[in-house]
């Protein structure tokens, strides 16, 4: 992790930051538990980053993350290779991601990367994305909820629909249809090969697929991917499709309330004392 911050800036100092918080939070509420001491055994490296990263330290047991440690390493990733660099920074994070499998440190590891970009305009920017990388149930539904709060609007409500339990809930459908000239392709990140989108991305964003397995909404690479397009790609969201009468703001507020609840209620079975906040990652400007 030091490794990939080799040339420090306020954005990737945030990055390592964000990182520590999310891991030490899933050590937290792990089974067994694991503290930090835990995760970083080494005493010399455990008071250096205490010392510059005392936050995630402070706030592990009271916070929640945004989004889990792996996307935090995608984008240092694409920051340092250039997002136009797309089989390079495949490359790094399957050989990344080889390395830990090796090292059997491979528990919070993405299995998936995605990139989606807008084919209509030449040269478009690209937008990464990764699939959850959590173990267990819990984490996962904690952490597409975190989710839900951060990305995109259309692409959270699509995700809500189906929250927690990947069953379509009877007074919201926020399923959206991509425009067709979005180009969303994800890759195997252990062979790198081409993999297509499941049956819950083709229901949740309309994408292409004769796919039949469908996984946990939300823990796609898809789900990033798109969202990240479309916070900052305005005229493709104009053309982003929702089309169902019950998709309404009154809807949207009961299946938000929904999400909240069961969230608050798998931090209960943990024994998680939230003070219902998510983290903001520290930078060495935000401290002074």
């Amino acid at each position: 992790m030091m490794e990939l911050n080799n040339e420090p800036s306020d954005y990737t100092t945030a990055l390592v930051d964000e990182i520590l918080h999310s891991i030490f939070f899933l050590g937290k509420i792990n089974i067994p538990p694991y503290s930090p001491k835990d995760i970083v055994n080494d005493d010399e490296m455990y008071n250096a980053l205490e010392d510059f990263f005392p936050e995630p330290f402070q706030r592990y047991s009271s916070q929640l993350p945004k989004r889990s440690p792996f996307s935090c390493v995608l984008d240092m990733i694409v920051h340092q290779e250039g997002q136009q660099n797309e089989d390079m920074i495949i490359t790094r994070l399957k050989y990344l991601v080889g390395q830990l499998k090796e090292g059997n440190a491979d528990k919070l590891v993405s299995s998936t990367i995605c990139v989606s970009q807008n084919t209509n305009v030449q040269n478009s920017v690209r937008y990464y994305g990764v699939s959850m990388s959590t173990s267990g149930r819990n984490p996962g539904q904690i952490m597409v909820a975190a989710g839900i709060n951060s990305w995109d609007k259309y692409v959270a409500d699509a995700v809500m629909t189906y929250y927690p339990k990947g069953v379509k809930i009877p007074y919201f459908d926020g399923n959206i249809k991509i425009p067709e000239s979005i180009r969303c392709q994800a890759f195997c990140l252990s062979r790198g090969t081409p993999k297509p989108p499941c049956r819950s991305c083709r229901e949740m964003f309309g994408l292409t697929t004769s796919e039949v397995k469908k996984w946990a909404p939300g823990n796609c690479a898809e789900t990033e991917s798109l969202s990240n397009l479309l916070k900052q790609e305005k005229d493709v969201r104009m053309q982003v499709q929702t089309a169902s009468e019950t998709c309404t703001d009154m809807n949207r507020e009961k299946a938000e309330e929904h999400v909240m609840g069961h969230l608050r209620l798998v931090l209960r079975m943990l024994q998680f004392k939230w003070d219902n906040n998510f983290y903001t990652p520290q930078t060495s400007s935000t401290e002074e």
